[in-house]
Formats: C-alpha cells, sequence, structure tokens
C-alpha cells in the first residue's frame, strides 16, 4: 500500500478510536447511573471539559475526513499518488498533532499550536488538489 494509503487509513483508524474513546467514557457514566443513557448531546455538553474536547476532537475528524480522505482516494483510483505520497505521512502527522492538543489544552498558546496543524493539513490539501486538477 502507498503512503497515501496508510495516512487515509491512519486518518480513519484515529477517527474511530477517538469515537471508540467517547463511547466508552459515555458507557461508564450510563453504567455508573450518572447521566440517562438518552441524556447526552452531540458536543457532550453539560459533561466534563474533556469530554467536550473530546468530542470536539472527533468532530474535526469528521468533517476533515469527507475533504482530505477524498484527495487521498482519488490520487489512489487515479494511480497519481506520486502527487500525495510525499506529504501523507506529514498531513496525518499534523491530524494527530491537531487532535492530541485539542484533547489536553485550550489555552491560547494551545489554540495556537492546534490552529497551526490545521493549517499544515489545510496546505497540504489545497496543494494537493491543485496538482490532481493539473496532472
Amino acid at each position: 500500500m502507498s503512503a497515501t494509503g496508510y495516512a487515509l487509513l491512519g486518518f480513519v483508524t484515529w477517527t474511530l478510536l477517538l469515537l471508540t474513546w467517547m463511547e466508552i467514557l459515555r458507557t461508564h457514566l450510563v453504567l455508573n447511573g450518572r447521566i440517562p443513557a438518552n441524556g447526552f448531546a452531540p458536543d457532550n455538553a453539560g459533561l466534563s471539559p474533556f469530554l467536550q474536547r473530546l468530542a470536539r476532537a472527533h468532530a474535526n475528524c469528521i468533517e476533515g475526513l469527507p475533504i482530505f480522505g477524498s484527495l487521498m482516494a482519488l490520487a489512489m483510483m487515479t494511480s497519481r499518488t506520486g502527487i500525495t505520497d510525499p506529504l501523507a505521512y506529514w498531513f496525518l502527522v499534523a491530524r494527530l498533532l491537531q487532535s492530541a492538543i485539542h484533547l489536553t489544552s485550550t489555552s491560547p498558546n494551545a489554540v495556537k499550536a492546534r490552529f497551526s496543524a490545521f493549517a499544515v493539513q489545510m496546505v497540504i490539501g489545497l496543494y494537493w488538489a491543485v496538482e490532481l486538477l493539473i496532472s
């Protein structure tokens, strides 16, 4: 599998792991009687700040997956991973870093670092889109 394929698999797996982690924590809250099974808002409003950040980190992945995943899938389907492979792992690292920062802090410096990681993804995605379009 190409670097693009592994990066896409990593992105999907990371998104799934965040979802699984969130649901394990939610299940724990339900089983311990802290919250009714139907008492969850999609953003985990009313729960701990960590659970709220976890929901948002997962949502960020869900929001980005169709865009960036489509670019990677298109490169693979058209045999043009030569465009995406060189930056595929950098993209995945930036994605993981953005989520990790999101999970650990909301300080002003952390927010700036988180945005920087997202900006890296946007620049890579725009580069891929242009190169796929013109090649």
